[in-house]
């Protein structure tokens, strides 16, 4: 059974700082590609940050050096670090198996971005 489940997001002020955790099932954790996703608003949800198994990352242009993703796979857990926050960055965050994701989405985390 997949379990995927976003938490740490939050209301911040443009510049701060955030870390999302993803507690995953080991069955998709373990020797996968992991990635984190964000939709905002009336937009189709878009992949930020991906990690390979390995701890290969790549990222989209528009994260790129103010995200960093990481993984711990002794906890089945994948992090997202979000620095110098934009409104832009506003979105409801989800972490799933990247970059083709598995057809279970988790609830998600909220990431509000104030100007």
């Amino acid at each position: 059974q997949v379990q995927l489940k976003e938490s740490g997001g939050g209301l911040v002020q443009a510049g701060d700082s955030l870390i999302l955790s993803c507690a995953a099932s080991g069955s998709i954790f373990s020797r996968n590609a992991m990635g984190w996703y964000r939709q905002a608003p009336g937009k189709q949800r878009e992949l930020v940050a991906t990690i390979t198994a390995g701890g290969n990352t790549n990222y989209a242009e528009s994260v790129k050096g103010r995200f960093t993703i990481s993984r711990d796979s002794s906890k089945n857990t994948m992090y997202l670090q979000m620095n110098s926050l934009k409104p832009e960055d506003t979105a409801v965050y989800y972490c799933n198996k990247a970059p083709s994701a598995t057809g279970y989405w988790g609830q998600g985390t909220q990431v509000t971005v104030s100007s």
